[in-house]
């Protein structure tokens, strides 16, 4: 599976002015909010446990 088909001039190097996905914009805070996420669900599997 691909996520875009293959280019019908046979390809090439994507040069340094090629767009950036729209996701790298938020990989750190997408980071962050899972590790809230995290401890979050600990503290309250913790608090149920008890």
């Amino acid at each position: 599976m691909n996520a875009q088909p293959p280019d019908p001039g046979g390809g090439g190097v994507v040069g340094p002015g090629a767009p950036s996905s729209p996701i790298d914009m938020y990989v750190y805070a997408l980071g962050v909010v899972a590790v809230m996420f995290i401890v979050f669900f600990t503290k309250r599997y913790k608090d149920q446990k008890i």
